[in-house]
């Protein structure tokens, strides 16, 4: 993680918005003097990324990290991590009740080609996507910068008090830091790969001898076997042919025989199906009498015809019922309309008043708005003057006539200003409301005064419909004989239609007669035409009786002699069909030879139909027990190959579990870099102390001073405790890149905050130094936060920072 631009606005001390442009620094220090702000720089940095301050002493706590003064506030940072470009902003707010809480916290991955020079607004609105927000922002930070809050307390930012933590820490707390830095937690997810690849390799093993042992034909017999019954089905498959040869032949006899003896039994049936209809004897008399009575009928309707016209002919010369209908609505329309006129102008006069009185109370109540107004300035003033009066010290210039003040004037405590504007308020919420109740009296005016105009044009229209009949009697009894015209009319017209009815019931009962009498002679032309092809005589047609006779004596005569045919054609078929079973059979006893089922009924293409089935299963058996033994070997070949696929990953599982393999990476690593730190420590110390581990990895001291005594450095004083905590701090900033190869988590940035006044000069120059080389790659960013001159003067780039009464300000320069 690599800071390029931090951006503090109401954050602790800095009451102004200040950024801090730290893309082009690599070794930087920050100087001022003590409570100016410093370490609030540092603190930034950490609290936009975790929520948190380590000098704050619980973490989560954020009620410091507001200006006592403001209500809102807000801390940004622009880093970059792994090749990526980020921005983290955090806004805070003061609730009424002084309670500090994140109003927003959002996590943006940005755009990387913006340059850094352009300020922190071009930086944070140069967003790719949104990576996290609300609660999610501080784990989305752990998981870009590969460290818990814990931990980049410890390595990353070292705050004023806490230089010790990581130098002190128990063994099982420092394994901590290491996993997240190492990632060696990845060895815990190849051994529970490698055991499910393992768990997987076994399955498939098992799964494909499940499968081989199925294959129960996979053998060279069974290949032979099914090679000899193929070649015994091709050979009865050509005897097969030649018995359903002759089958074929003695079924084309049956057939023709069939067809004759079918032929003759249709024949049979024609003839004994003709009969003559029952109602051809008396259909002549039927006809006759429905002609007269059809006659009768056509005079009845001629007679109500007339007598329809000449009650149509009175009601048309009584004239038009509709316009009649229209005058009397007209005149009831017109009476109610009159009564309605008079209703809406009583309400008019009533809404005129309603707008009167409202204007009166709009009136009052401005005349309050104004009165309360003049009284909330006159308290104002006073509450002003009181405020001025109290601030005001002898000796010291008026803000107002800038006249030294020689004695403080006496006021008394001003009334109540809160008081006072709740008072304008109410007198404007009365004022509102009288303005509401007037436009809404002068809606109602309006409303009023259009429907009562509405009513009069209604009024006036109906005036002009009941023009051409100005009696409404009159209107009324010219109507009442319309209606009786009518009446009469429609009876006549009923009778007629009566009389129409009955005709055409008469006309469609002849018309059936005669259709009758169609149907039966086409139905006599149809029995004979089934019989004609049988040597049918032709018949009279005009005598429908005496025509069927004469068909049904030649009917008698011609089914004796065609039944005596049919017998002798019976005693033909039936030795044709024994020939047929005795086929069947003998062909049914060759198959069921070669284990064939019989199919039934026995027919050529059933028979060709099984005998196929049986050489294609026995061809298709020969081809799956070929295949069968492939299948086989491959089989053996991948149970071969999954058995070693799993024995390989078990072993791998159990060599990373069984050897502690996380602890002994976290060991040689911790080793590494105590043995990194101690080189420096003798640097700073003047070979004094060394750093060395005991046997459960916890890290002691070598006083050289005392011959050699290993102890504690819980035992060092605190000068000597701030040279063995930066000497691990660097130790880990410089060695943790190499840590395990291209899995190491990269610390790009460390922030030493004070500490440095406790060394003496040689000390001071020798860690001056270190610092130069641990930056001079360029590729780490190392801030200090110190008093010390000498230290600071050997910084390339410099931060000063001073505080006031308006807060804390910051300024670069270079040294």
């Amino acid at each position: 993680m690599r800071p390029l631009c931090v951006h503090m606005d109401n954050f602790c001390s800095y009451r102004t918005p200040t950024s801090v442009a730290m893309h082009d620094v690599d070794y930087f220090v920050l100087v001022g003097p003590t409570g100016s702000g410093k370490s609030t720089v540092i603190d930034a940095i950490c609290f936009a990324l975790y929520g948190s301050v380590p000098r704050w002493g619980k973490e989560n706590v954020i009620r410091l990290a507001l200006a006592p003064s403001v209500n809102s506030g807000k801390v940004a940072l622009v880093f970059e991590s792994a090749g990526r470009r980020y921005g983290v902003v955090r806004a805070l707010a003061r609730g009424a009740r002084g309670a500090v809480t994140t109003k927003e916290a959002r996590l943006d991955e940005l755009d990387p080609s913006v340059d850094p020079a352009g300020g922190i607004e071009e930086l944070l609105a140069a967003q790719v996507r949104t990576v996290a927000d609300g609660d999610g922002v501080t784990a989305a930070v752990q998981r870009i910068t590969g460290l818990e809050y814990k931990f980049f307390t410890q390595c990353v930012v070292l705050p004023q008090g806490r230089f010790a933590d990581f130098l002190q820490a128990e063994p099982s707390k420092r394994q901590d830091l290491l996993v997240q830095l190492l990632d060696a937690k990845t060895f815990e997810v190849i051994m529970r790969r490698a055991n499910d690849e393992a768990k997987a390799a076994a399955a498939h093993a098992q799964a494909a001898q499940v499968q081989r042992d199925k294959l129960t034909e996979a053998d060279e017999a069974a290949e032979n076997e099914a090679a000899r019954r193929l070649e015994r089905l091709h050979a009865l498959a050509e005897e097969a042919r030649s018995a359903l040869d002759d089958l074929h032949r003695i079924d084309a006899g049956i057939r023709e025989r069939e067809a004759e003896a079918t032929e003759a039994a249709r024949s049979l049936a024609a003839l004994t199906a003709l009969a003559m209809p029952e109602d051809v004897p008396t259909l002549a008399d039927d006809l006759k009498a429905a002609k007269d009575a059809a006659e009768r009928l056509a005079q009845e309707v001629t007679r109500h015809e007339e007598a329809e016209s000449e009650a149509r002919d009175r009601l048309a010369d009584l004239g038009d019922k509709t316009v009649l209908d229209l005058a009397i609505s007209a005149h009831r329309e017109h009476a109610r309309l009159t009564g309605e006129i008079a209703t809406a102008r009583t309400g008019v006069e009533e809404a005129r008043r309603e707008v009167d009185d409202t204007g009166a109370d709009l009136a009052v109540a401005r005349a309050n708005l104004e009165q309360a107004e003049a009284e909330r300035q006159r308290v104002r003033d006073a509450d002003t003057a009181a405020d001025l009066a109290r601030r005001l010290s002898v000796g010291e210039p008026c803000p107002v006539c800038r006249r030294d003040v020689t004695h403080l004037p006496e006021h008394h405590a001003p009334p109540a200003l809160g008081a006072a504007d709740r008072n304008v308020q109410a007198r404007k919420r009365e004022l509102d409301d009288a303005q509401a109740r007037l436009q809404e009296s002068e809606r109602q005016l309006s409303r009023r005064e259009a429907d009562l105009a509405a009513l009069g044009r209604q009024r006036d229209a109906e005036a002009e419909r009941i023009r051409a009949h100005p009696d409404l009697d009159d209107a009324q009894r010219r109507r009442d004989a319309i209606d009786l015209a009518g009446q009469e009319a429609t009876r006549a017209r009923q009778a007629l239609l009566t009389a129409r009815a009955e005709l055409a019931k008469a006309e469609d009962g002849r018309a059936e007669l005669n259709r009758e009498a169609d149907r039966a002679l086409t139905e006599l032309d149809r029995a004979r035409d089934t019989v004609v092809a049988l040597g049918a005589p032709s018949v009279d047609r005009t005598d429908l009786h005496a025509a069927w006779t004469a068909l049904l004596a030649w009917r008698d005569v011609e089914t004796g002699r065609r039944r005596r045919a049919a017998e002798a054609m019976k005693t033909m078929l039936s030795d044709l069909r024994r020939r047929r079973d005795e086929g069947h059979e003998a062909l049914a006893a060759e198959l069921d030879a070669h284990a064939i089922a019989v199919p039934a009924p026995i027919e050529p293409d059933t028979v060709r139909e099984a005998v196929l089935n049986a050489r294609n299963q026995a061809g298709n058996r020969l081809e799956r027990i070929r295949r069968d033994r492939r299948l086989a070997a491959e089989l053996g070949e991948e149970i071969r190959r999954r058995g070693q696929d799993a024995r390989v990953a078990g072993e791998l599982a159990r060599h990373l579990r069984a050897n502690n393999f996380e602890n002994w990476l976290c060991g040689e690593a911790l080793a590494l870099l105590v043995d990194t730190a101690s080189g420096t420590l003798r640097e700073l110390s003047d070979g004094q102390f060394e750093l060395v581990l005991d046997g459960k990895n916890a890290i002691e001291v070598i006083d050289y001073a005392e011959a050699g005594l290993r102890r504690s450095v819980r035992t060092l004083s605190g000068g000597e405790t701030f040279q063995a905590s930066l000497a691990l701090a660097l130790a880990l900033s410089d060695q943790v890149a190499r840590f395990g190869g291209g899995a190491a988590r990269s610390l790009d940035s460390i922030f030493l905050d004070e500490g440095f006044g406790t060394l003496d000069p040689v000390t001071l120059d020798t860690v001056a130094t270190t610092l130069e080389r641990l930056t001079s790659g360029g590729d780490r960013m190392v801030g200090i936060v110190t008093h010390v001159p000498a230290l600071a003067e050997r910084v390339p780039v410099r931060f000063d920072v001073s505080r006031d009464n308006t807060g804390s300000h910051l300024e670069k320069k270079a040294t």
